[in-house]
């Protein structure tokens, strides 16, 4: 029996240290990953904010150049009808969003979803108004029924995009 005291004198307090150098050294582990990322997350902040800082930015210029009255200045009107002009318009406004369509990776899904609803209130916008002009019409005459209709709007149709994206992106400062 004092054999077995002996021995336990010495276990006993080796366990003790065992243990607690255990804990002690989980502890810095789990200190040192949070540390790592910390800094992992630091480094990928400067990496991605200036680029979803242009994205947001790049959004905003679609939703500029698609706007009826933007748009209607930038495709060319000479000596078409309204059905070719309206199938213009269109198509620009199909190619610039077509063009942005990445830039959903890098907003909110109700800021793309506001951005979407934007494209379609101004494809709308301009299938109404080719309605109410024939289609051998000038482009012109569909020019001036666009702008009509934009101005009994009470707020552009891209309006609530723009604001919508300029509060997201503004939560970064």
């Amino acid at each position: 029996m004092p054999e077995v005291l002996e021995i336990l004198k010495y276990t006993v307090p080796a366990l003790i240290v065992l243990i607690t150098v255990f804990f002690m050294m989980r502890s810095m582990a789990r200190s040192e990953d949070q540390r790592r990322n910390v800094e992992l997350n630091t480094a990928a902040q400067k990496t991605v904010l200036p680029i979803r800082l242009q994205a947001y930015e790049r959004i905003i210029i679609l939703l500029e150049r698609i706007s009826p009255d933007s748009i209607i200045m930038r495709v060319n009107q000479a000596n078409r009808t309204s059905k070719e002009y309206r199938a213009e318009l269109l198509t620009a406004i199909k190619s610039e969003f077509e063009h942005n369509l990445s830039q959903q990776v890098y907003v909110s899904p109700e800021a793309w979803d506001a951005v979407k609803n934007a494209r379609a209130n101004m494809i709308n916008i301009i299938n109404n108004a080719a309605q109410q002009v024939k289609p051998d019409a000038s482009a012109l005459s569909l020019s001036n029924k666009i702008l009509e209709i934009l101005m009994e709007l009470t707020t552009p149709p891209n309006a609530a995009a723009i604001d919508i994206i300029k509060k997201e992106a503004q939560q970064f400062f």
